[in-house]
């Protein structure tokens, strides 16, 4: 017997018609979707400002579709549509219920909102006080709630602020009735919504392998088959688009990641110990998920308003076009001062376009003031001169602010069709108390402070599991690591605080950080409380100040700074066929716990025959391996893996933190730690501090980093010969 859990949204903007093609597309149990990101509850506080709703009304148009058909076929909804506005939420759904003649129980989840709560509002990446006004502040809450509100006999659930594998982790804890100590069927939950959490992310949408996908047009959304074990089968209904592979759930499990240890309010569901199984046309098995308990802090995501931005975008083309960037630019500040502003961003892309962003406190002073300057210089600039957009008023942009607080300071409250419910219980188990789940080793917890805790929960990770993939093992012992701060008490948290002192060492002259290699250079794990120097005078709108000026430099230097087996981007590839439809990406498994299959040579034997196989060819990195890259934060993530074991070794001892540099220049002023997914044959790569002070305040024309990923695979490497794909006739050449 299963529980089948359907997502129909992946953020707020998604296909209206998803929630009907999932609710008629096949048998589902509970019906869930992802409205709220980072961004997202920016948007509804700016909707709540103007007098609109402060929840995602899309919900309501997709409700009003399937209401009925749900309380008919007896199936469960549960959203995080509620937003900002979780009361208000339930009921305008009280309303439509009315509208169209049905009576359902509707039960909403409060107690993440924690505006005008007084704590202390420190970054968990920086350890910045924030002095300003906090727009909002919301707990990441977890799935006992829900768990709590479906018990009770909801027909629909309404939530603000959870994380995204709540919706899945509460009708698993409601069905199963898993306890506070079930923490491998927890973590199991965790993760198969952490995979449908991004709706057609999953099923093929945005997969490097585009090309394998049947009929993306038509994607059908995904669903998991949650087992009381906490296994689930993640697949689609039949007969709808797109494809469901050990490739495309890979990458949405290396999507939004930090390190092995993904942190919740529910459970730390350890990344490093999934197996995925082919289970038959568009079916995934995941299993073999280890869990430990929660941390014992919440991250609370704080929004407040940072100022007022503008952005103009010339384009340039012909000859000369560096002189001619140069030129517009004096041209502009001889009428608008650059020292004027808070900040300036000023970009030159690949394909010649200028983008100047500029932001400050005095919204007259970035409105048009700037961008009328820019247009007069229209006749007097660069030859061949042309804009965008047309001259514009400024626009405000928020700051994304994460904080930790204690998890006792948070409490849910759930109501069923307005009359409150006894409180849920909450875990009894937290890092605390409890010892890591058996046949997991964790470094000694020593309690402390909120921030130290974080710290102390992650200084590890980046260092050890470069240890463990060298090995070949699924960790080394005393790994802690870092976990996706995605949704929950935060990685990013332990990304600031993690293993700096080691990390030092093994920087590079380029700037970079290769955490795990200095553990792999010492043959063994971090020591157990070692933590590190955090990035405290560093912030990240620095960072991101810094990141344009640096850019030319970067490219000089890296010409000079070449990794062995990396080649500029700009170089002659080889002429070698690109690969066709890649069954091994598709339907390969991977082992359990990070090891390695019967008959696997050690890494040891693996790096010998390598040397002795020398012959490389030059080739786009994507040919052999995928790449999915996004935001949290003002940090990026980039996931990368292949399909076999061979290239997942030379891939893990080839893509440092240093030779990523090299390949994208743009990325040599920032840390960058890697971690280490033997497991999954992935690596993934927290870029600090890219992303600035988050999505909103973000200048980058690409501000999720959603791209990163691409540039990478475009880039040219030198690979082993014998890893290269096979020609295949309907293929060209790179």
């Amino acid at each position: 017997m299963v529980l089948r859990v359907a997502n129909c949204s992946g953020f707020y903007g998604d296909r209206l018609s998803a929630a009907r093609e999932m609710v008629e597309g096949g048998p589902i149990d509970v019906l869930t979707g992802d409205w709220l990101a980072e961004l997202t509850m920016l948007i509804l506080a700016g909707n709540r400002l103007k007098g609109r709703p402060g929840y995602a009304p899309t919900f309501l148009r997709q409700l009003e579709d399937v209401l009925g058909p749900c309380l008919d076929k007896g199936i469960k909804i549960v959203t995080n549509a509620g937003g900002l506005d979780p009361v208000g939420c339930a009921e305008a759904v009280h309303e439509l219920a009315g509208r169209l003649g049905l009576s359902p129980s509707i039960a909403h989840v409060a107690g993440d909102d924690l505006t005008g709560r007084p704590f202390p509002l420190v970054n968990a990446d920086t350890g910045e006080h924030l002095t300003a006004t906090p727009l909002t502040a919301n707990a990441y809450l977890g799935g006992r709630p829900i768990a709590a509100a479906l018990a009770a006999g909801a027909d629909v659930v309404v939530t603000g602020r959870v994380t995204d594998a709540a919706l899945v982790t509460g009708p698993g804890i409601w069905r199963y009735g898993w306890s506070a100590d079930d923490l491998d069927p927890l973590a199991g939950s965790v993760v198969a919504g952490h995979v449908i959490e991004c709706g057609c992310q999953a099923t093929g949408g945005n997969y490097a392998f585009f090309q394998d996908v049947p009929d993306l047009a038509h994607c059908g959304f995904p669903l998991a088959e949650l087992r009381a074990d906490g296994s689930s089968v993640i697949t689609k209904h039949p007969g709808t688009g797109g494809l469901v592979s050990v490739g495309t759930v890979t990458a949405q499990l290396v999507y939004e990641l930090g390190g092995p240890r993904y942190l919740g309010p529910d459970v730390v569901a350890r990344f490093d110990t999934i197996t995925l199984t082919d289970d038959g046309p568009d079916r995934v098995l995941i299993s073999g998920v280890r869990g430990e308990p929660p941390p014992g802090t919440v991250k609370v995501a704080v929004n407040y308003l940072g100022g007022y931005r503008n952005t103009m975008t010339l384009v340039l083309t012909g000859l000369d076009v560096a002189a001619k960037a140069r030129v517009a630019q004096e041209a502009l500040w001889a009428r608008v001062p650059r020292e004027s502003f808070d900040e300036v961003d000023v970009t030159l892309t690949d394909s010649g376009l200028l983008r100047i962003t500029v932001m400050s406190a005095d919204e007259r002073l970035v409105g048009r003031a700037f961008s009328a300057a820019v247009v007069e210089t229209g006749l007097a600039s660069y030859p061949g001169f042309y804009g965008l957009s047309p001259p514009g008023n400024a626009s405000p942009y928020g700051v994304y602010w994460p904080v930790l607080i204690p998890a006792s300071e948070v409490h849910p409250r759930v109501f069923l069709d307005g009359k409150e419910l006894p409180t849920p219980p909450t875990n009894a188990l937290t890092t605390d108390d409890a010892a890591p789940a058996p046949g997991v080793t964790g470094a000694a917890h020593t309690p402390g402070t909120p921030s130290a805790q974080a710290a102390d929960a992650t200084a590890t990770d980046a260092t050890a599991t470069d240890a463990a993939g060298a090995a070949g093992a699924a960790h080394a012992a005393g790994t802690t690591g870092a976990a996706h701060a995605g949704e929950t008490a935060s990685a990013q948290a332990a990304s600031a605080a993690a293993a700096d002192a080691t990390a030092a060492d093994a920087t590079s002259a380029a700037g970079g950080a290769n955490t795990e290699a200095a553990a792999g250079a010492a043959g063994a794990a971090h020591a157990a409380g070692t933590t590190g120097a955090a990035h405290a005078g560093e912030t990240a709108s620095a960072q991101a100040a810094s990141a344009a000026a640096a850019d030319a430099t970067a490219m000089g230097a890296a010409a000079d700074a070449v990794a062995v087996g990396a080649v500029p981007c700009d170089a002659a590839p080889a002429s070698l066929p690109a690969p066709g439809r890649r069954d091994g990406v598709r339907r390969s498994s991977a082992p359990a716990d990070g090891a390695r299959p019967p008959g696997h040579p050690t890494a040891t034997s693996a790096t010998s025959a390598t040397s002795a196989t020398s012959a490389t060819t030059t080739m786009p990195l994507g040919r052999i391996a995928g790449a999915r890259s996004g935001d949290k934060g003002g940090n990026a993530n980039l996931g990368v893996w292949t399909d076999t074991t061979a290239r997942y070794d030379w891939l893990s001892a080839h893509l440092t933190p240093e030779t990523l540099k090299n390949l994208l220049p743009a990325l040599t002023p920032y840390r960058i730690d890697r971690h280490a997914f033997p497991n999954l044959k992935a690596l993934n790569f927290v870029i600090h501090g890219l992303l600035g002070r988050g999505v909103a305040a973000s200048p980058r024309m690409d501000p999720q980093a959603k791209a990163l990923g691409e540039e990478l695979r475009a880039c040219l490497t030198n690979v082993p010969t014998h890893l290269a794909p096979p020609a295949t006739p309907a293929a060209p050449p790179p």
